[in-house]
């Protein structure tokens, strides 16, 4: 029975990844998961729960990226390795954005912007050795977050992509200093 849950979790959060919440339509997602589309009741009550319990999850993943990026020495390659190991987690966070109009979405992207902001502005000022202070990091960040999930998509996301924009985006920050 749990099982069945985790299922139409993973698969809920696989699709709004991709198509954003106009993509969760529990008649498409029942399909992908295999069951009847008044299973879906059984496990959430409604779309609202369902939804939320999207969000809680994807907190949850916020959780282990922060704990993976405090273990992190470095941007390239340890940072971007996490980065794409959680691919699927970025592009639930570039919706989140997208949708931002939407109240449970702009709350979820502030809680997780606090947890793996942190984390990754440390880093970056470490491997940058950025001699700047706390408001000036974190609106450097503010931009280069910005501009990372307006240029993200489910092609572009490898390995050359990110090296190259982290590359990029350190020459600017050099630049900016």
């Amino acid at each position: 029975m749990r099982q069945k849950k985790e299922k139409w979790l993973h698969i809920g959060y696989e699709v709004f990844s991709i198509h954003g919440e106009s993509g969760l339509k529990i008649e498409s997602i029942s399909k992908k998961v295999g069951v009847s589309k008044s299973s879906f009741y059984h496990y959430f009550a409604d779309r609202s729960i369902y939804i939320q319990e999207l969000m809680d999850y994807h907190i949850e993943q916020s959780k282990i990226i922060a704990q993976k990026e405090r273990e992190s020495r470095n941007i390239e390659p340890d940072l971007i390795n996490v980065l794409l190991t959680h691919k699927l987690d970025l592009l639930f966070n570039r919706q989140l954005r997208i949708n931002k109009h939407i109240k449970i979405f702009e709350d979820t992207l502030n809680k997780t912007n606090v947890i793996v902001g942190n984390e990754f502005v440390t880093l970056w000022k470490k491997d940058l050795n950025l001699n700047l202070t706390n408001i000036q990091l974190y609106s450097l960040f503010e931009l280069a977050l910005e501009n990372f999930f307006l240029n993200i998509n489910p092609k572009n996301l490898n390995n050359n992509w990110m090296t190259e924009y982290f590359r990029n985006l350190k020459i600017i920050i050099q630049n900016i200093i």
